[in-house]
């Protein structure tokens, strides 16, 4: 099964200085059918507006990736941790038993991002933040895992069975991946794509959309222009 979930459908929120749209449900978006998708709990596109930002505020036993689509993020917390992400890499920050942090835009333009939680396996494990400046160019053409419970080489480790991958196609390349029929959520963050199970009818999703998979053994992803992807791919929930 493959859907897609449009971007002018998604849940919005719009506070000025933060323009959000929600795949799944969260804070004033409600959507019984959209709470979760196997282990994946959250999946935000937001934008940022310059020097602006999150203030300190709490989390626990969640697992959460910050990937940067324009500009840079800049996080500080109470572990004494701080650093700045950019465009195309990421941040990970295991919530554990508790970590307070804040994260604002500090650059001059406006930053956009994807924020992705996902249910950790394990609670209460030590809260820790780390960031990887992971080269661009070992994305081209297929998926790269960046974060990673599956045990990926050099991906940032995840308390969670489940693994976050992106890549850049150029328009007519295409990849597959496999899945072996877990469920599997993808967003372009830029460009257009084509996404075919087995039935091989293809489901366009463009910058933005969701893309919704399960039971599938392997997708195969076209792109039909210039295209960044961000998949998540996690272990069915009991």
């Amino acid at each position: 099964m493959i859907e897609r979930r449009p971007f002018e459908k998604l849940g919005k929120s719009d506070h000025g200085w933060l323009k959000a749209n929600f795949h799944f449900s969260f804070a004033d978006y409600r959507n019984n059918d959209r709470v979760h998708w196997g282990a994946l709990r959250v999946w935000n596109n937001d934008r940022i507006a310059a020097q602006s930002g999150f203030p300190p505020h709490p989390h626990r036993d969640m697992e959460i990736v910050t990937y940067v689509i324009k500009g840079a993020i800049t996080h500080k917390d109470h572990l004494g941790n701080e650093g700045r992400t950019e465009a195309g890499q990421i941040q990970v920050m295991s919530a554990g038993k508790g970590i307070q942090h804040a994260e604002y835009n500090m650059e001059k333009d406006e930053t956009e991002l994807f924020q992705i939680w996902i249910i950790p396996n394990k609670e209460g494990v030590p809260a820790r933040w780390e960031t990887v400046q992971f080269p661009a160019d070992g994305r081209d053409g297929k998926l790269m895992p960046l974060a990673s419970g599956r045990g990926h080489d050099g991906a940032i480790p995840l308390y969670a069975d489940g693994a976050l991958y992106a890549g850049t196609l150029k328009a007519g390349e295409s990849i597959r991946q496999k899945l072996d029929g877990k469920p599997a959520y993808l967003v372009p963050a830029k460009g257009r794509i084509e996404v075919l199970g087995a039935d091989g009818k293809p489901v366009t999703a463009n910058a933005r959309d969701g893309v919704a998979v399960v039971d599938e053994s392997e997708i195969t992803l076209r792109a039909s222009e210039d295209a960044e992807i961000v998949l998540v791919e996690t272990d069915k929930l009991n």
